[in-house]
Protein backbone atom coordinates (compact mmCIF):
# COMPACT_ATOMS: atom_id res chain seq x y z
CA UNK A 1 0.00 0.00 0.00
CA UNK A 2 0.72 3.55 -0.24
CA UNK A 3 -0.69 5.84 2.46
CA UNK A 4 -0.81 9.05 2.54
CA UNK A 5 -2.57 11.64 4.93
CA UNK A 6 -3.70 14.73 3.47
CA UNK A 7 -5.53 18.27 4.61
CA UNK A 8 -4.64 21.51 6.49
CA UNK A 9 -1.28 21.66 8.56
CA UNK A 10 -1.97 19.99 11.66
CA UNK A 11 -5.48 18.36 11.08
CA UNK A 12 -3.73 15.93 8.48
CA UNK A 13 -6.64 12.59 7.48
CA UNK A 14 -5.78 9.35 6.62
CA UNK A 15 -5.61 8.11 2.95
CA UNK A 16 -4.33 6.14 0.33
CA UNK A 17 -3.20 5.60 -3.36
CA UNK A 18 -4.90 3.19 -5.37
CA UNK A 19 -3.68 1.64 -8.62
CA UNK A 20 -4.11 4.57 -10.51
CA UNK A 21 -2.64 6.87 -8.52
CA UNK A 22 -5.88 8.64 -7.63
CA UNK A 23 -5.65 9.62 -3.93
CA UNK A 24 -8.44 8.13 -1.62
CA UNK A 25 -9.76 9.07 1.62
CA UNK A 26 -9.80 7.00 4.92
CA UNK A 27 -10.77 8.93 7.61
CA UNK A 28 -13.89 7.09 7.73
CA UNK A 29 -11.88 3.76 8.74
CA UNK A 30 -8.65 4.84 10.46
CA UNK A 31 -8.22 7.81 12.69
CA UNK A 32 -4.85 8.48 11.30
CA UNK A 33 -1.57 7.15 9.89
CA UNK A 34 -0.30 7.36 13.20
CA UNK A 35 0.32 5.40 16.45
CA UNK A 36 -1.41 1.80 16.37
CA UNK A 37 -2.58 2.47 12.62
CA UNK A 38 0.80 1.06 11.59
CA UNK A 39 0.70 -1.87 13.59
CA UNK A 40 0.84 -5.10 11.43
CA UNK A 41 -2.99 -5.77 12.43
CA UNK A 42 -4.05 -2.58 11.09
CA UNK A 43 -1.84 -2.93 8.23
CA UNK A 44 -3.45 -6.21 7.29
CA UNK A 45 -6.76 -5.03 7.77
CA UNK A 46 -6.05 -1.61 5.39
CA UNK A 47 -4.75 -4.05 2.43
CA UNK A 48 -7.75 -5.86 2.42
CA UNK A 49 -10.08 -3.12 1.51
CA UNK A 50 -11.21 -2.13 -1.76
CA UNK A 51 -9.78 1.25 -3.17
CA UNK A 52 -12.54 1.41 -5.46
CA UNK A 53 -14.86 2.06 -2.33
CA UNK A 54 -13.45 5.05 -0.91
CA UNK A 55 -14.12 8.33 -1.68
CA UNK A 56 -11.77 10.46 -4.23
CA UNK A 57 -9.88 13.47 -2.92
CA UNK A 58 -10.63 16.54 -4.79
CA UNK A 59 -7.87 17.97 -6.82
CA UNK A 60 -5.20 20.45 -5.20
CA UNK A 61 -6.01 18.69 -2.39
CA UNK A 62 -2.73 18.69 0.36
CA UNK A 63 -0.38 16.12 1.05
CA UNK A 64 1.13 16.25 4.49
CA UNK A 65 3.78 14.29 5.81
CA UNK A 66 2.82 10.41 5.33
CA UNK A 67 3.12 10.00 9.15
CA UNK A 68 2.30 11.27 12.05
CA UNK A 69 2.24 11.35 15.91
CA UNK A 70 6.29 10.85 15.44
CA UNK A 71 7.92 11.27 18.52
CA UNK A 72 11.94 10.27 17.76
CA UNK A 73 13.35 11.70 14.19
CA UNK A 74 16.56 9.98 14.60
CA UNK A 75 18.98 10.57 11.18
CA UNK A 76 21.96 8.61 9.97
CA UNK A 77 25.53 10.07 8.99
CA UNK A 78 27.85 9.63 6.48
CA UNK A 79 26.25 6.21 5.44
CA UNK A 80 26.67 6.30 1.97
CA UNK A 81 30.30 5.35 0.47
CA UNK A 82 30.16 7.63 -2.32
CA UNK A 83 29.16 10.87 -0.14
CA UNK A 84 31.84 10.18 2.43
CA UNK A 85 33.92 10.13 -0.59
CA UNK A 86 32.94 13.33 -1.52
CA UNK A 87 32.94 15.27 1.64
CA UNK A 88 36.87 13.66 2.43
CA UNK A 89 35.18 11.79 5.71
CA UNK A 90 36.79 7.98 6.37
CA UNK A 91 34.07 5.51 6.47
CA UNK A 92 32.49 4.88 9.93
CA UNK A 93 33.12 1.72 11.70
CA UNK A 94 29.65 2.14 13.43
CA UNK A 95 26.86 4.34 12.20
CA UNK A 96 26.54 7.79 12.75
CA UNK A 97 23.73 9.35 14.94
CA UNK A 98 22.59 12.20 15.40
CA UNK A 99 18.63 13.50 16.03
CA UNK A 100 16.00 16.05 14.05
CA UNK A 101 13.77 17.81 15.77
CA UNK A 102 9.99 16.18 15.39
CA UNK A 103 8.69 19.82 14.82
CA UNK A 104 10.75 20.25 11.64
CA UNK A 105 8.31 17.09 9.39
CA UNK A 106 6.68 19.01 6.90
CA UNK A 107 4.98 17.62 4.13
CA UNK A 108 6.49 16.67 0.62
CA UNK A 109 5.42 19.65 -1.33
CA UNK A 110 5.44 22.57 1.50
CA UNK A 111 7.43 25.36 1.61
CA UNK A 112 11.28 24.98 3.05
CA UNK A 113 12.00 28.16 5.04
CA UNK A 114 16.40 29.28 5.39
CA UNK A 115 16.34 29.96 9.08
CA UNK A 116 17.12 33.58 10.30
CA UNK A 117 20.62 34.04 9.77
CA UNK A 118 21.03 31.01 7.18
CA UNK A 119 24.07 31.17 4.77
CA UNK A 120 25.00 27.10 4.23
CA UNK A 121 21.37 25.62 3.96
CA UNK A 122 21.76 22.32 2.06
CA UNK A 123 19.76 19.66 0.64
CA UNK A 124 19.86 15.86 1.27
CA UNK A 125 17.68 13.39 -0.17
CA UNK A 126 17.12 10.36 1.69
CA UNK A 127 15.62 6.85 2.26
CA UNK A 128 13.78 7.24 5.58
CA UNK A 129 12.03 4.46 7.72
CA UNK A 130 8.93 4.68 9.44
CA UNK A 131 8.33 1.95 12.68
CA UNK A 132 5.74 0.35 12.86
CA UNK A 133 6.02 -1.45 16.10
CA UNK A 134 7.88 -0.88 19.55
CA UNK A 135 11.06 -1.81 19.06
CA UNK A 136 13.91 -2.15 21.40
CA UNK A 137 17.37 -4.51 21.19
CA UNK A 138 16.16 -6.11 18.10
CA UNK A 139 18.25 -8.33 16.13
CA UNK A 140 19.29 -7.25 12.27
CA UNK A 141 17.45 -10.72 11.49
CA UNK A 142 14.31 -9.69 12.40
CA UNK A 143 14.26 -5.74 12.51
CA UNK A 144 11.78 -5.50 9.19
CA UNK A 145 8.87 -6.97 11.66
CA UNK A 146 9.11 -3.54 13.25
CA UNK A 147 9.15 -1.68 10.14
CA UNK A 148 5.89 0.09 8.86
CA UNK A 149 7.21 1.00 5.72
CA UNK A 150 9.73 3.77 4.15
CA UNK A 151 9.68 6.84 2.42
CA UNK A 152 11.17 9.81 0.84
CA UNK A 153 12.63 12.78 3.86
CA UNK A 154 14.46 15.64 2.45
CA UNK A 155 17.37 15.93 5.28
CA UNK A 156 17.77 19.68 4.76
CA UNK A 157 21.28 20.88 6.38
CA UNK A 158 21.93 24.49 8.44
CA UNK A 159 26.07 23.53 7.49
CA UNK A 160 27.57 26.61 9.28
CA UNK A 161 24.83 25.85 11.97
CA UNK A 162 25.64 22.15 12.24
CA UNK A 163 29.14 22.28 11.18
CA UNK A 164 30.81 25.91 12.78
CA UNK A 165 28.61 26.90 15.80
CA UNK A 166 29.86 23.50 18.09
CA UNK A 167 28.69 20.94 19.75
CA UNK A 168 26.71 18.46 18.24
CA UNK A 169 25.02 18.21 14.50
CA UNK A 170 21.65 18.60 15.54
CA UNK A 171 22.11 22.67 15.87
CA UNK A 172 21.59 22.16 11.69
CA UNK A 173 19.11 19.75 11.42
CA UNK A 174 16.06 20.72 13.19
CA UNK A 175 15.39 24.23 11.89
CA UNK A 176 11.35 24.30 10.87
CA UNK A 177 10.17 22.78 7.41
CA UNK A 178 14.22 20.89 7.45
CA UNK A 179 11.99 17.23 7.19
CA UNK A 180 9.93 17.14 4.73
CA UNK A 181 8.49 13.25 4.56
CA UNK A 182 6.54 11.39 1.82
CA UNK A 183 4.36 11.74 -0.60
CA UNK A 184 3.68 8.73 0.66
CA UNK A 185 4.55 5.43 3.01
CA UNK A 186 5.05 2.51 1.03
CA UNK A 187 4.84 -0.89 2.76
CA UNK A 188 7.78 -3.20 2.70
CA UNK A 189 5.12 -5.40 -0.39
CA UNK A 190 5.52 -2.35 -2.40
CA UNK A 191 9.80 -2.24 -2.55
CA UNK A 192 11.04 -5.25 -3.91
CA UNK A 193 14.33 -4.70 -2.83
CA UNK A 194 15.31 -1.83 -0.13
CA UNK A 195 19.35 -2.08 -1.28
CA UNK A 196 18.88 -1.03 -5.08
CA UNK A 197 16.56 1.71 -4.78
CA UNK A 198 17.48 4.45 -7.03
CA UNK A 199 17.18 8.18 -6.36
CA UNK A 200 18.04 11.92 -7.22
CA UNK A 201 17.25 15.59 -6.22
CA UNK A 202 17.21 18.32 -8.69
CA UNK A 203 17.83 21.89 -8.11
CA UNK A 204 15.92 24.08 -10.51
CA UNK A 205 15.75 21.53 -13.26
CA UNK A 206 19.77 20.58 -12.94
CA UNK A 207 21.24 17.07 -11.52
CA UNK A 208 22.28 17.47 -8.04
CA UNK A 209 22.01 14.18 -6.61
CA UNK A 210 21.73 10.76 -8.00
CA UNK A 211 22.38 7.71 -6.38
CA UNK A 212 21.18 4.16 -5.28
CA UNK A 213 20.89 2.50 -1.68
CA UNK A 214 22.97 -0.40 -3.25
CA UNK A 215 26.37 1.97 -1.86
CA UNK A 216 24.71 2.52 1.97
CA UNK A 217 27.11 1.33 4.12
CA UNK A 218 24.64 0.17 6.78
CA UNK A 219 21.34 -1.16 5.38
CA UNK A 220 17.83 -0.66 6.87
CA UNK A 221 17.80 -3.44 9.14
CA UNK A 222 21.13 -3.18 10.42
CA UNK A 223 20.14 0.48 11.05
CA UNK A 224 16.94 -0.67 13.11
CA UNK A 225 18.26 -2.67 15.16
CA UNK A 226 21.64 -0.39 16.15
CA UNK A 227 19.37 2.47 17.03
CA UNK A 228 16.82 0.30 18.88
CA UNK A 229 20.25 -0.60 21.02
CA UNK A 230 20.62 3.01 22.31
CA UNK A 231 16.46 4.06 22.55
CA UNK A 232 13.07 2.55 22.76
CA UNK A 233 11.85 3.16 19.42
CA UNK A 234 7.55 3.25 19.03
CA UNK A 235 5.32 3.35 16.41
CA UNK A 236 5.51 6.48 13.90
CA UNK A 237 9.15 6.98 14.89
CA UNK A 238 11.12 8.05 11.83
CA UNK A 239 14.89 6.94 11.14
CA UNK A 240 16.31 8.81 8.14
CA UNK A 241 18.91 6.96 6.70
CA UNK A 242 21.89 8.85 4.91
CA UNK A 243 22.70 10.93 1.35
CA UNK A 244 24.02 9.91 -1.70
CA UNK A 245 26.38 12.32 -3.56
CA UNK A 246 25.89 15.56 -4.88
CA UNK A 247 25.03 18.06 -1.67
CA UNK A 248 25.57 21.59 -2.16
CA UNK A 249 28.74 21.07 0.56
CA UNK A 250 30.59 19.07 -1.44
CA UNK A 251 30.60 21.18 -4.79
CA UNK A 252 33.90 23.47 -6.16
CA UNK A 253 32.91 26.20 -4.90
CA UNK A 254 30.13 24.88 -2.41
CA UNK A 255 26.70 25.69 -3.63
CA UNK A 256 24.07 26.49 -0.63
CA UNK A 257 19.89 27.36 -1.33
CA UNK A 258 18.94 30.54 -2.31
CA UNK A 259 15.26 31.92 -1.61
CA UNK A 260 13.05 31.10 -4.96
CA UNK A 261 15.03 27.82 -5.71
CA UNK A 262 13.42 24.94 -5.92
CA UNK A 263 14.06 21.21 -5.48
CA UNK A 264 12.85 17.94 -6.98
CA UNK A 265 13.33 14.44 -5.09
CA UNK A 266 12.80 11.00 -6.74
CA UNK A 267 13.24 7.25 -5.23
CA UNK A 268 12.07 4.57 -7.12
CA UNK A 269 8.61 3.06 -5.63
CA UNK A 270 8.45 6.59 -3.22
CA UNK A 271 7.25 9.02 -5.41
CA UNK A 272 8.13 13.00 -5.66
CA UNK A 273 8.63 15.86 -3.66
CA UNK A 274 8.78 19.06 -5.03
CA UNK A 275 9.73 22.50 -2.46
CA UNK A 276 9.88 25.92 -3.41
CA UNK A 277 12.52 27.43 -1.34
CA UNK A 278 11.93 30.96 0.86
CA UNK A 279 14.00 33.15 2.60
CA UNK A 280 12.42 33.76 6.42
CA UNK A 281 12.30 37.19 6.25
CA UNK A 282 10.17 36.23 3.26
CA UNK A 283 8.43 34.09 4.88
CA UNK A 284 7.24 36.15 7.92
CA UNK A 285 6.15 38.90 5.62
CA UNK A 286 3.79 36.96 3.37
CA UNK A 287 2.56 35.20 7.20
CA UNK A 288 1.47 38.80 8.31
CA UNK A 289 0.33 39.62 4.68
CA UNK A 290 -2.21 36.71 4.87
CA UNK A 291 -0.92 35.04 1.89
CA UNK A 292 -0.56 31.45 1.11
CA UNK A 293 2.39 29.71 2.82
CA UNK A 294 2.74 26.31 1.43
Amino acid sequence: MKLIRHGASGDEKPGLVDARGGLRDLSGILRDIAGAGLSRDSLDRLARIDPESLPLLPPGTRLGPCVGGTRNFVAVGLNYADHAAETGAALPAEPILFNKAPSCIVGPNDTVILPKGSAKTDWEIELAIVIGARASYVHANEALRYVAGVCICNDLSEREFQMERGGTWTKGKGCPTFGPLGPWLATLDEIPDLKNLSMSLDLNGKRMQTGSTATMIFDVPQIVAYVSHFMMLEPGDVITTGTPPGVGLGMKPPRFLRSDDEMVLRIDGLGEQRQRVVAFDDWTAKVAAGEPTH
